[in-house]
């Protein structure tokens, strides 16, 4: 077991603005825990799957175009085939080249009628669509036409033995189009993480607040491809808090749990991970959603996600950071926006998530008390905001690190793409 002295939070450069000592930008929270599944991928276990399972799923091992793609010239049109380097007229074959055909030999000055997808007999360059042709007497003439028009070219998709795929990236729907293409009917993949949810605090243990972090959790590891486990709660007492996350530890590969990250006098989370393992970081500058950390627990083979318990905060903090874990990707598409309103920042060299509602290429601030749920007047309030469910109504949010004024062009990340 590793003591307290392995944790490897101390060297983050900004204080959390309450004295509470050290603390990590969220790019670089995001960045580390991206690394940190590279260098765990091979204690992953790994299983072979059709093509049309890989969604969602993580490559295990690269895949090389084995030959060229195509691996003969195609027409992209309806037309006739010929050598442009010629010129018109052209004197066509009786003949017809349908995908499924193999194409006639062309002597010099001679086209042939093809169709979309059939392959181009090897002296032709170009096809010549057919709204564009003449034909009288069994001659071609039409618009002038240059070398590889509405040609798919041979090798224009794909070099043999080009790196298509890395190891350890992630695929979608759409990556079976290319892996179909190059004959792949079944690839390796890392197999998908077993995730334990562990809810923490007296007041959910007894049932006297609800637990609205775990079924979120669960639909954010699911989305991310991957399994998840609600394992139950525990009060707010050190030693079954950290005997909990130890025996989870040993059933899982990843350990999430709620509540007790701060620094209050019953939040034991991070002193248990603290005694069972190596911390890597606690704390990051995102408001709502500060209080996370990041532990690896390497004698029971396992990471733990320490996450607040805030519902709001818990969510935009997980899929900010705790993402990249289970993608393999830091990047957040956006969609522009002009702010309706002027939200203001309490502390700078923060990264403030401010929930948004998109309509007409407007950004509405949900929690301005000029938006549905009115949390806050000018100054954006990531405390309250992050215990209220209604803000999960937003479509998604803007990171910003200073104040926003009403006409402000904004991008703002919209939730599918930190869900998925």
């Amino acid at each position: 077991m590793n003591s307290s002295s392995g944790d490897t939070d101390e060297g983050d450069s900004r204080d959390d603005g309450h004295g509470h000592g050290a603390i990590t930008p969220v790019e670089t929270a995001a960045e580390r825990v991206c690394d940190l599944r590279s260098a765990w991928l091979d204690r992953w276990g790994t299983e072979t799957v059709p093509i049309d399972r890989i969604t969602g799923r993580t490559l295990a091992e690269p895949i090389d175009a084995p030959a060229a793609i195509p691996e003969r010239s195609h027409a992209t049109m309806d037309g006739y085939a010929f050598d442009a380097s010629g010129g018109y007229p052209y004197d066509l074959v009786d003949r017809e080249v349908f995908p499924e055909s193999d194409p006639p030999s062309l002597s010099t000055g001679e086209a042939v009628r093809i169709f979309t997808g059939a392959p181009l007999p090897p002296e032709a360059n170009a096809v010549l669509k057919q709204e564009e042709a003449t034909v009288e007497d069994g001659r071609l003439d039409g618009s002038p036409t240059e070398p590889g028009t509405y040609v798919y070219e041979r090798g224009s998709n794909v070099a043999a033995g080009e790196r298509l795929f890395a190891a350890g990236e992630r695929l979608g729907a759409k990556d079976a189009i290319l892996l179909g293409d190059l004959g792949v009917d079944e690839v390796a993949v890392t197999e998908r993480l077993s995730v334990g949810l562990l809810a923490t605090g007296t007041e959910i243990h007894e049932g006297r607040h609800a637990d609205l972090d775990s079924p979120m959790l669960a639909g954010l590891v699911r989305g991310w491809g991957h399994e998840a486990t609600y394992e139950g709660t525990v009060p707010d007492e050190y030693e079954r808090v950290r005997d909990r996350i130890a025996g989870l530890a040993a059933d899982h590969d990843v350990v999430m749990t709620t509540g007790g990250t701060s620094v209050g006098d019953k939040d034991y989370v991070v002193r248990a991970l603290r005694e069972l393992g190596t911390v890597l970081f606690h704390r990051v500058a995102l408001r709502p959603g500060k209080p996370i950390a990041v532990a690896t627990l390497d004698e029971r083979d396992a990471v733990v996600f320490a996450v607040p318990g805030k519902p709001v905060g818990a969510h935009a903090v997980t899929s900010l950071v705790a993402r990249s874990f289970f993608t393999g990707s830091t990047a957040l598409p956006t969609v522009d926006a002009t702010m309706t309103s002027d939200v203001g920042i309490a502390v700078p060299e923060f990264t403030y998530a401010v929930p948004v509602t998109l309509a007409d290429g407007e950004a509405v601030p949900l929690g301005h008390v000029a938006s549905p749920l009115a949390v806050y007047d000018e100054t954006f309030d990531p405390s309250v905001l992050s215990s209220s469910t209604r803000a999960t109504r937003a479509d998604g949010f803007v990171l910003t690190e200073s104040a926003l004024a009403a006409g402000d062009e904004v991008a703002v990340v919209p939730y599918p793409v930190v869900e998925r």
